[in-house]
Formats: C-alpha cells, sequence, structure tokens
C-alpha cells in the first residue's frame, strides 16, 4: 500500500503556477498508475491527471494544457506542474497511486493529508 506525502501548495494569484509533490513513502509492489485529485467542501473528490501503466496520461478537460503530470520512479515521486492557474482550480489535491482501473475511479480507503491550493482573482 502506498503512503504519500503531498507538498507544494499554497496562494497564487489568478495565471500564476505551481507544482506539488507526491512523494511515495510505501510499498509500490500493486502500483502502476498514480493520479492527482482534487477536492472542494461539498464536492466529490475528482481525477484531474492520471498517468497509467501503458504510458497514457489523461487529465480532466477543466485543466487540459494547463496541468501537467510527470512520474520520477528514481524519486518514488509525481509531480503535477500547474499554470495558468484560475480561482476555480482551487482545492485541496491529494494524490495516490494503485491499479490502473483504482487511480482512473479514485476508489482508494486511504490518503493523505493534501495540499491546499487557493488561487485569488
Amino acid at each position: 500500500q502506498v503512503q504519500v506525502a503531498e507538498s507544494g501548495g499554497g496562494l497564487v494569484p489568478l495565471g500564476g503556477s505551481l507544482k506539488l509533490s507526491c512523494k511515495n513513502f510505501g510499498s509500490i509492489s500493486s502500483v502502476n498508475a498514480w493520479g492527482w485529485y482534487r477536492q472542494v467542501p461539498g464536492n466529490e473528490r475528482e481525477l484531474v491527471a492520471g498517468i497509467f501503466s501503458d504510458g497514457d496520461i489523461k487529465y480532466a478537460d477543466s485543466v487540459k494544457g494547463r496541468f501537467t503530470i510527470v512520474r520520477d520512479n528514481t524519486q518514488n515521486t509525481v509531480y503535477l506542474q500547474m499554470s495558468s492557474l484560475k480561482p476555480e482550480d482551487t482545492a485541496v489535491y491529494y494524490c495516490n497511486g494503485g491499479l490502473n482501473v483504482r487511480v482512473l475511479r479514485g476508489n482508494f480507503q486511504a490518503w493523505g493529508q493534501g495540499t491546499q491550493v487557493t488561487v485569488s482573482s
């Protein structure tokens, strides 16, 4: 089971950039995909970017062209580079890893603490 620590969030102005990091301190024995998710109060957690075992990368329509997910196996770290940030990107961002279908569905019992991203208008 993965054990992750997300970092890199903060307060940025409209149009700004941030790079989030997700360090895995747990097992990778059943991990072939990683995802970045976000959640705002009252809403379900949504997948914003996923990188899968076949090299496929998926982005939510709302972030296409602005966010980039990168996996660094040597560092056991997954990054989310975010640019052209908008107020609607404000959320707590989480990462998680597992089998392809689990990452696609966000079907995890355990999550990290997340990192808050706030975009001011």
